[in-house]
């Protein structure tokens, strides 16, 4: 999920973890131990010079359970190391700190596994990319509760019963939305199954995905033989049935899959995508298991980049959408919000 809520969530590792011996410090650290997988997307773009590989390299081997588990015994021992120091010598132990950063670095690929990116978290034993889809990659309803109950929590001293009262609380409140959004996915999944008989559409398979910031509207992707059919629905709408349907051709055509870039671009968009040829020569590829935005001149998907040849193989650049002229992103958010309140 976005950085905020991994640090929220880092952050109340931390607290679990130390909260009663070191304070507020506890809340630091586990922020700290909660954003450490992201650094890939830093890692990725120093290590490699193709932005197709930087990108595949994110939510992968640093977001394992592998890599949370060295980790935690590498950084448990080296903030150890700086912290039992001076007058705090003895008052932690190597073991308290390889725990706290043990539960804020696994949590933070786990928390990934629920929206539709989802994570590697088996690597380097297996590629397989876990991703449940039933959360948004930022979602302030799981976001925002969970924060304010931390930002009560500073404010009690660190032995103060309070303190773990908020704790509960935050994590609870959370916990109980996520499953709110777990039993979501299912109905969701229920009515585009009955939406796609309604429309007479023969899928080989289909995913349903949250719209960003919400667990209200949901984007729909049935796969066929040479097309794909995308559809919304708004749990506010009057009739629980997928509306706004749309066929996107595959083309996949264009650019064969034997080309290993373009292999293993398809596999990070579980084969959800479409190719669209320049005329410069480019190719722009988009990975629709996303939903598309409403420019004002159609839909554009969100999730798409350039490619293009560099040497021997493709490398790309994002894409944006191309907004319609005098349509403002202010626009863009007024149409989305008109559609999650439902037609």
């Amino acid at each position: 999920m976005d950085s905020l809520t991994q640090i929220v969530l880092g952050a109340a590792c931390g607290e679990a973890a130390m909260g009663k011996k070191i304070g507020n410090k506890a809340l630091l650290f586990g922020a700290i131990g909660g954003t450490i997988p992201d650094l890939d997307v830093f890692i990725g773009g120093w290590l490699y010079g193709n932005k197709i590989d930087a990108m595949l390299f994110h939510r992968g081997f640093m977001h394992s359970i592998l890599f949370a588990i060295l980790g935690a015994f590498l950084f448990g021992w080296l903030v150890y190391k700086l912290y039992d120091k001076g007058k705090r010598r003895g008052t932690t132990t190597q073991k308290e700190w390889t725990w706290l950063f043990f539960l804020s670095i696994f949590t933070h690929p786990l928390l990934d596994c629920f929206t539709g990116y989802g994570t590697q978290l088996f690597l380097p034993f297996s590629n397989y990319r876990v991703a449940f889809s039933n959360i948004s990659v930022a979602d302030p309803a799981y976001t925002l509760p969970f924060l304010i109950c931390l930002i009560v929590l500073m404010f009690y001293k660190r032995r103060n019963p309070k303190r773990k009262f908020w704790l509960k609380l935050g994590v609870g409140i959370s916990s109980v939305y996520m499953l709110f959004t777990i039993g979501n996915k299912f109905y969701i999944n229920s009515v585009f199954e009955k939406s796609m008989t309604e429309q007479g559409i023969s899928y080989q398979r289909y995913n349903t995905e949250a719209s960003i910031l919400n667990n209200i509207l949901w984007y729909g992707i049935a796969e066929t033989e040479t097309d794909y059919h995308v559809a919304y629905y708004s749990l506010f709408d009057t009739k629980d049935v997928f509306t706004d349907w749309k066929t996107i051709p595959k083309n996949h055509d264009v650019l064969p899959i034997t080309n290993s870039d373009l292999a293993n671009l398809a596999w990070f968009s579980n084969y959800y995508y479409n190719i669209k040829k320049n005329d410069d020569g480019t190719f722009t590829y988009s990975d629709l298991r996303y939903p598309s935005v409403d420019t004002g001149n159609g839909k554009s998907a969100v999730f798409s980049f350039t490619l293009f040849k560099d040497g021997d193989r493709l490398n790309m650049k994002r894409s944006r959408p191309e907004f319609e002229k005098n349509t403002s992103i202010s626009d863009v958010l007024a149409i989305f919000w008109e559609r999650i309140k439902g037609k």
